[in-house]
């Protein structure tokens, strides 16, 4: 089965994950999809393959140098991590692929100007977050298996469900992976390899009213639609997605639902910087002591939950992984374009949980959208960095 192939395969699997169900995996899809997966690693001839009760797949491909060659005891256990689910965001569900030239969607960057690139009908995502990276793990995993003349130490592989709400690494067993360093083949486009993410939180903010009729309202009615509108324009107009880049923070209104009785009201919290992000959280709940002082205590209610933190602090201690990675995507004529991640990964817990762990690009772009699409060059060549980077390391160790 070529790359292509076996993620258009993948993305035939509808995995949306949904925050709102309390389960892991959040949805049945994922855990369809990750038997199917456990299968197929079983076939293409990987070892120690498990999936949990949680949909956590996990399995390992044995290292391959002549036992006699001195050092091959140290190489260093390299991991490899993808995630199942795709975004809520968009629909999932009966995605309809076909592959075209760049120039017949006028979405698609001039870059990509000659290359075939799978698309959708316009109708649904496409799932190359995070598909593609799990396409190319498999697929760099299987022509290791068919290439025994390629030195590599030993390989461990991962997939988890619920990324994209933020659940992604709750039930990772970092010991049981037992790799020194890990990828997540998690990143947008061609080249990109990131070791700053966002620090994250989730807030959902209750608004209490009273509904009484409207004809006999008068200084009895608390219509909790306009409280919370009240709120929600307290907070800086440019502080959202919409006017910021780079490492700049925002306040983002994911979901607002309401009636007069009752309003709850979603946002995320976003900033690079620790200190900033404290201070955002502190400025919700400001705002909502404020108008709990007009409105009468208890009328406003919060609750924030950190969800991720900037990894950065735990990869500078080991920025070899980070060169390791340039020296491999410059090996397979790639241009490496280091840059801060506006969202998170799986890699950022795990990183705080000892698995150093930064994000190598999967190819795809427009996330999350119904014009998501995937340049097959750059899905071939996230499959090159992955199986150049084991060799590289192979090398390096028995070289020495």
């Amino acid at each position: 089965m070529t790359i292509v192939e076996r993620f258009l395969k993948y993305v035939s699997f509808c995995t949306t994950s949904d925050e709102n169900t309390g389960m892991t995996p959040s949805t049945p899809g994922q855990m369809e999809f990750a038997r199917y997966l456990a299968d197929e690693l079983r076939a293409i001839g990987l070892s120690d393959v498990t999936l949990d009760g949680n949909g956590y797949i996990m399995a390992t491909l044995g290292p391959n140098p002549d036992p006699s060659l001195k050092g091959r005891e140290n190489i260093p256990v390299i991991g490899f991590i993808a995630h199942m689910d795709t975004s809520p965001d968009a629909s999932g569900r009966h995605i309809k692929a076909s592959i075209v030239k760049a120039e017949e969607r006028d979405y698609i960057d001039p870059r990509y100007a000659g290359q075939d690139v799978i698309v959708t009908d316009g109708t649904t995502l496409l799932g190359a977050d995070d598909k593609a990276g799990i396409a190319e793990i498999v697929t760099a995993m299987e022509y290791l298996i068919q290439h025994p003349e390629i030195p590599h130490g030993k390989i461990r592989i991962g997939f988890t469900p619920d990324e994209e709400i933020g659940c992604g690494a709750d039930h990772f067993d970092v010991k049981a992976f037992g790799a020194d360093f890990a990828y997540t083949m998690d990143g947008g486009a061609i080249g990109e390899l990131e070791f700053e993410n966002f620090n994250a939180a989730a807030c959902k903010i209750h608004v209490h009213g009273l509904n009484v009729h409207p004809g006999s309202a008068y200084h009895k009615m608390v219509n909790s639609m306009r409280i919370a509108y009240q709120l929600a324009v307290m907070l800086p107009r440019w502080e959202t997605p919409e006017h910021t880049q780079g490492y700049e923070g925002f306040y983002h209104l994911i979901g607002m639902n309401g009636t007069v009785e009752e309003t709850t009201l979603s946002y995320i919290i976003r900033d690079h910087d620790r200190a900033r992000f404290e201070s955002r959280k502190r400025e919700l709940e400001h705002l909502v002591r404020k108008v709990n002082r007009e409105f009468g205590e208890g009328t406003v209610e919060i609750e924030m939950r950190d969800q991720y933190y900037n990894m950065r602090e735990k990869i500078e201690p080991v920025m070899h992984i980070i060169d390791l990675a340039k020296e491999a995507m410059k090996a397979v004529g790639v241009t490496p374009v280091v840059k801060p991640i506006r969202g998170g990964t799986d890699g950022a817990r795990l990183s705080f949980e000892g698995l150093p762990c930064p994000n190598i690009f999967a190819g795809g772009e427009n996330f999350h959208s119904r014009f998501e699409y995937l340049p097959i060059k750059s899905l071939e060549a996230a499959k090159d960095v992955i199986l150049e980077i084991v060799q590289m390391v192979a090398k390096a160790t028995l070289n020495r």
